[in-house]
């Protein structure tokens, strides 16, 4: 199959060389171009511009940071929604909010273009072993086409329905999950302190007694031995709980927890931790404000 994959960064550049080696062909773009440099020596060509990318794509992929990168991709001064084939698809694997979804599900369906959301849980780790798990949405033909793509590059997938908008709102909830895990875990690990007691015992024996969870287990490493290159920042933690909290402000919902998370995030940030590892800077903030006297 033809494609085009707009976005190589951590995640991207981790997914491309699985769609490769099914013997894809491969076009790719990234605002930086060294990023794609290691792509094209694994056999994909390199475009110049998104629109040079896609001009004769059947499927184009999607992964941008956030609502602003997408926009400019798509309607902006890239203009990609004007250059894809008539007929082909747009697979959105980034996370971007509720309503931005809706926009591009109505603006790709009145050029007779088609749009399907996957947005991905896993780390560019797990993206490189095959092993997201991804949730998508979107009308049933698009569907069975790309669902094979995404196969290659999973472990397991979930449909929720014929409306892109709602896979997106999974993924933010689920986001918003992976915060109140990383939050709990964050003042358990300084409880733990206080009591002189190893956080890595703390989280091993509490997970083998209650959770049984790779999930916990995997955070607190990464929490407690933090990592050179952050799988996610602060500020994607930030954007989450932004978009987590506009979606349920639109139904007139209340998030007591995430505007709380949301409040930690921020000053997080405002403390220099903006580009620290989402898990392990949300933990060194709090053992911050947590040992500070009054």
């Amino acid at each position: 199959m033809k494609i085009a994959f707009l976005g190589t960064g951590l995640m991207g550049s981790a997914i491309v060389p699985l769609l490769l080696k099914r013997g894809h062909e491969l076009t790719v773009w990234n605002r930086t171009k060294a990023r794609v440099a290691p792509l094209v020596k694994q056999g994909a060509v390199a475009a110049d511009s998104p629109a040079e990318a896609v001009k004769q794509s059947e499927v184009v992929f999607s992964m941008l940071m956030d609502d602003q990168g997408m926009e400019e991709l798509i309607f902006g001064s890239y203009g990609v929604i004007e250059a894809l084939p008539e007929g082909a698809i747009h697979v959105s694997l980034s996370t971007i909010s509720v309503e931005l979804s809706q926009r591009l599900t109505v603006e790709h369906a009145t050029r007779k273009r088609g749009f399907l959301a996957a947005p991905v849980f896993g780390r560019p780790n797990i993206a490189a072993e095959g092993r997201l798990w991804i949730v998508t949405a979107g009308k049933q033909d698009a569907l069975e086409k790309v669902q094979p793509l995404l196969a290659s590059f999973s472990r397991g997938i979930t449909v929720v329905g014929d409306k892109p908008y709602k896979a997106h709102a999974l993924k933010i909830g689920g986001n918003f999950l992976i915060t109140a895990m990383i939050a709990s875990l964050s003042e358990g690990f300084v409880y733990a302190e206080s009591q002189s007691i190893d956080p890595v015992l703390y989280i091993e024996a509490v997970n083998a007694a209650l959770f049984q969870s790779p999930f916990y287990a995997a955070y607190g490493k990464v929490m407690l031995h933090p990592p050179e290159t952050p799988g996610a920042t602060i500020a994607l933690g930030q954007k989450d709980m932004r978009l987590f909290r506009e979606a349920a402000a639109a139904t007139n919902t209340r998030t007591p927890l995430a505007d709380h998370f949301q409040e930690q995030l921020n000053q997080a940030s405002d403390a220099g931790l903006r580009d620290h590892d989402w898990a392990a800077g949300y933990y060194q903030f709090i053992r911050s404000i947590s040992h500070k006297t009054t």
